[in-house]
């Protein structure tokens, strides 16, 4: 496994599997990673001849008040667990190697699709992403790209810039991994206290009893984003940022459940703000 730091190192590596015929799957990444990023570099291995991680925190996603100081780093840590999983190149740039002095340009998915859930209180946040990932897709030129459900709202735009902007590249979702207990893997977890870790389960609890309710006959969108809303307001220190019910292709708000159906939340417990959600068509 070779780890590049500058644009030019990747391309250089890249051009060559393409002069070779190869194909490249890409998986981005932000680092600190746990088994749900390692299951989208196993789905990656298995589908292209060449495999390429990116490990980046992004600063044009992270917004006025937000955890990019003290968000979780180890690049040697991340380097030895993807070196295992057979990936060939790790690409890690620094912030002035990405956005160099006097950057100016920047990829905007306007409309409903980045305004709603996370978008509502985020506010440039997938502006930051939609721009880091159409730069990464420019320097690697993958084929296939690897993205976690648990960010269903990021996948829906990506899929829709993609598909603007003529990238000849797909997008592809994949399963939310989960600890044993049901709590969504991720690399914000490391927040929580032993407490917060056992609260936490309340997300993922309330998801799966609200698509039982709807397994059993429940159409009424008002009144399973209720229930979802006073199970968790059961941890009295919860901070509800949204709990919402939306069509997973386009997050318009849906009044009865039908149809691709996303039930997504975030919600601050303690000091991190964790989302998770589950996704049926019904």
């Amino acid at each position: 496994m070779k780890v590049c730091k500058t644009v030019r190192q990747i391309k250089i590596e890249i051009n060559k599997a393409i002069r070779a015929g190869k194909s490249v799957g890409f998986v981005p990444t932000m680092g600190y990673l746990h088994d749900g990023h390692l299951s989208l570099i196993k789905r990656a291995r298995k589908e292209n001849d060449i495999v390429v991680v990116s490990i980046f925190v992004n600063p044009t996603q992270f917004g006025e008040g937000e955890d990019l100081e003290s968000y979780p780093r180890d690049l040697d840590r991340d380097c030895r667990l993807v070196e295992k999983e057979g990936t060939d190149f790790v690409f890690a740039p620094s912030a002035e190697e990405m956005y160099p002095h006097g950057y100016m340009s920047y990829v905007d998915v306007e409309g409903n699709i980045t305004k709603q859930l996370c978008g509502k209180s985020r506010v440039g946040h997938f502006k930051g992403v939609a721009t880091v990932v159409s730069k990464l897709f420019n320097i690697v030129t993958p084929n296939k790209a690897y993205f976690g459900q648990k960010d269903a709202q990021q996948v829906a735009v990506l899929e829709q810039m993609v598909r603007d902007l003529n990238f000849n590249i797909e997008i592809v979702p994949c399963p939310i991994v989960r600890e044993a207990d049901g709590l969504a893997l991720s690399s914000r977890n490391t927040y929580l206290s032993q407490k917060e870790r056992q609260d936490a389960l309340i997300l993922s609890k309330s998801l799966i009893e609200a698509e039982e309710m709807i397994k059993n006959g429940e159409r009424d969108a008002a009144k399973i984003k209720n229930f979802i809303i006073n199970n968790i307001k059961t941890v009295e220190y919860a901070d509800i940022d949204y709990v919402e019910i939306v069509n997973a292709k386009t997050l318009e708000d849906l009044d009865q459940i039908q149809g691709d159906v996303l039930i997504a939340l975030a919600v601050k417990i303690g000091k991190p703000r964790l989302i998770d959600n589950i996704r049926l068509e019904v």
